[in-house]
């Protein structure tokens, strides 16, 4: 027993290890619904979606995993977004999850009818957002961006800038957003919210919806 009480202790000391465990045996630091039926674009098409919400925290990727199982997603089907951010190497597995199971992003939130109304996607969320096969702007939500740091102590804090800088951008490009989006988010420490036209210009909205 004190064997294993000790390992559980180191496991525990590592960096980030005891907000992975709270997340994942307390409490997650997202909440989800699924939602039967949601038109997004107003075609009159409706689809299944799991809207998601909180801040990404360090076990956010299993999580989603798990919430994606629950909800039975078919390809074609919706994940609604609304986030602050958090955790960029979550976020970034979470959209590869998303393009993995072809399924489309929006930024929005909606109610049990499948009502839309429009919500904010800022900083890490943004990398979850670009994962969607077709990635809806919905009127009057807000997509926002900003210069990706570590908080975690590193010898060269350059180095590790640029080695963020660098998977950001191949893991935008691979979703078919401009490497522009770098550029924009390089700009500033704090958040800039993109015009529905930059976003559109960047390839990060796919296609516009005019209503919510």
């Amino acid at each position: 027993m004190s064997s294993v009480a000790i390992q559980a202790y180191r496991d525990l000391s590592r960096p980030g290890a005891w907000d992975f465990w709270r997340e994942t045996y307390v409490a997650a630091s997202m909440n989800s619904a699924v939602i039967s039926d949601v038109d997004i674009d107003g075609s009159g098409r409706g689809r299944r979606a799991l809207a998601i919400s909180g801040t990404i925290g360090s076990a956010s990727a299993s999580w989603f995993r798990d919430r994606l199982s629950e909800a039975r997603l078919a390809p074609g089907d919706a994940v609604l977004l609304s986030s602050q951010g958090g955790a960029l190497n979550q976020a970034a597995i979470m959209g590869e999850v998303i393009r993995t199971h072809g399924l489309v992003t929006a930024v929005a939130t909606s109610d049990a009818s499948g009502k839309l109304r429009p919500s904010a996607c800022a900083s890490a969320c943004v990398l979850v957002y670009a994962g969607g096969q077709t990635r809806y702007g919905i009127a009057g939500s807000r997509l926002g961006v900003h210069r990706f740091t570590t908080s975690a102590p590193v010898s060269d804090p350059l180095a590790e800038a640029q080695r963020i800088q660098g998977m950001v951008l191949g893991y935008m490009t691979k979703m078919g957003v401009s490497s522009g989006i770098v550029e924009a988010m390089s700009q500033t420490s704090d958040i800039r919210w993109l015009s529905p036209k930059e976003a559109l210009a960047l390839n990060l909205i796919t296609k516009p919806v005019d209503r919510p």
